[in-house]
């Protein structure tokens, strides 16, 4: 889930997990019988104490992983642009605002570079992904306007 307000957008240092240490969206994994949208409004609920009122699928990420250790993985991603309730830090994640323009790239995954612009110019995307460890590896991304 990225929330998006006022030229900035909202993101986590990721504190435990896939990916911690780095800069993300919160989300997670799903729990049984929940949809894609039920998964994320729930996540957001748990690692940022926010309720997000106007959610909407903007694309699905596919990732793959060399090392075998990781299974593969799909990503359902939403943005927002209002909420309710005021962004605080949980074990999971520390949430902070970033200038549209500033997004920190190099502290993310490297994948995040190439739907995330398209995404925030209002691009409906699908994306595959290789990754080996933290180094991507192979990409394709397909984008159609929303």
């Amino acid at each position: 889930m990225f929330v998006v307000q006022g030229g900035k957008i909202l993101l986590i240092r990721k504190k435990r997990g896939i990916g911690a240490g780095k800069v993300n969206g919160p989300g997670g994994k799903f729990e049984p019988g929940e949809t894609a949208l039920q998964c994320v409004l729930r996540e957001v609920r748990e690692e940022l104490r926010i309720d997000v009122t106007d959610a909407r699928e903007m694309g699905v990420l596919n990732f793959s992983f060399t090392c075998g250790t990781i299974p593969e993985i799909r990503c359902h991603v939403f943005m927002a642009s209002s909420f309710t309730g005021t962004p605080s830090e949980t074990p999971e994640a520390e949430p902070f605002w970033s200038p549209v323009e500033e997004i920190p790239y190099d502290l993310m995954w490297q994948d995040d570079r190439y739907w995330l612009p398209a995404m925030l110019r209002g691009k409906r995307f699908q994306a595959f992904f290789t990754f080996e460890g933290d180094r991507m590896l192979d990409y394709s991304l397909e984008t159609e306007e929303e």
